[in-house]
């Protein structure tokens, strides 16, 4: 399939200036139409299927600084429009796979892979960054224009995780009983949604069995800065902790970091997943937009791009008055 490339102007408040809580203007870049090309297709011997990759990117402006998504688990490279779109209007590259995990897939309940969907993942990720000359080149207009100094890795659910071994996360794999040490020294930092804690005892019997990438994971060298976002409503049947379980990447690892804390939000946080995404059960345009603008502020201030916008969302969200959310750090960020 030959790669089609697209206008995706963002719609909503991607397509304004990027405001603070009182509506003022951040240090953040005025919003910019975007262009999104999907599939190119990067071959991936030993993964059994070629690798598609969406490339969505604002249509001017030079040393643009990169995001690798990882999607949640069963989506696609179509996903998470509300963020992506946000990201790429304001600035950023974003790159997008599909991974095996996903729907559009369709691996079997027995496929011998899926024991290491995790791992596949990460390998997914790190072929992205093996070949942004390629995904440069196959988006018209694109090449020259990345700034491949500052790289980000993101991911909602599943992909959390998936974002975090590039950042220092050590996964337990179910099959061989290594902790291996994925990160790659490309990525510098992270944005970490609604992504799982711990495991242990707090998973519960079916997690154990059909999810055993969560049994054994650890955070303690996850030092790279990182933007942890979770709902204080988000009760995921995995676990018995609670909605505590996923500001636990936060908690449990050193370093810079900041927790995004939304109030009533659960799992996809208002509505990152897609534009009238049906599976979202706590649709909020506000609650979007705070993520929208916290996440972009602490990338920008992550990657040192500018530091105003993550100023700003500090003092507004640091004491819990918001109506949306609140923001603790730790570190120096």
């Amino acid at each position: 399939m030959a790669a089609t490339p697209s206008s995706r102007p963002s719609p909503g408040p991607a397509s304004t200036p990027a405001p603070d809580s009182e509506g003022r203007r951040t240090d953040g870049p005025t919003a910019s139409p975007v262009v999104s090309v999907k599939p190119v297709v990067l071959p991936a011997p030993g993964r059994g299927h070629d690798l598609p990759v969406r490339v969505t990117a604002p249509v001017t402006g030079r040393d643009l600084p990169i995001i690798v998504f990882a999607h949640g688990f069963g989506s696609d490279l179509d996903g998470y429009a509300p963020l992506t779109d946000h990201w790429a209007a304001h600035g950023f590259a974003v790159l997008q796979a599909t991974h095996l995990d996903s729907r559009r897939v369709g691996l079997p309940a027995d496929d011998p892979r899926r024991p290491r969907l995790w791992r596949w993942r990460v390998d997914d990720l790190k072929r992205i960054l093996d070949n942004l000359d390629v995904l440069e080149a196959a988006v018209p207009g694109l090449e020259g224009r990345l700034d491949r100094g500052r790289i980000a890795a993101a991911g909602h659910s599943f992909g959390g995780q998936s974002a975090g071994v590039l950042l220092g996360l050590r996964v337990t794999d179910p099959q061989s009983g290594v902790a291996e040490d994925l990160s790659d020294p490309r990525v510098s930092a992270g944005v970490l949604l609604a992504t799982a804690g711990a495991g242990g005892d707090h998973l519960t019997p079916e997690a154990a069995r059909d999810l055993p990438w969560l049994r054994d994971v650890d955070f303690s060298r996850m030092a790279a800065p990182a933007l942890v976002v979770a709902g204080d409503a988000d009760e995921l049947p995995v676990t018995s902790k609670g909605p505590e379980w996923t500001a636990e990447p936060y908690a449990l690892s050193p370093g810079d970091k900041g927790l995004l804390t939304l109030f009533g939000g659960r799992h996809l946080l208002g509505g990152i997943s897609g534009y009238g995404a049906a599976e979202t059960t706590d649709e909020d345009p506000e609650r979007v937009a705070l993520v929208q603008r916290v996440t972009l502020a602490f990338l920008r201030r992550a990657l040192g791009i500018g530091a105003a916008g993550w100023a700003a969302a500090k003092a507004d969200l640091a004491d819990g008055a918001h109506p949306s959310g609140r923001l603790a750090t730790k570190g120096g960020i």
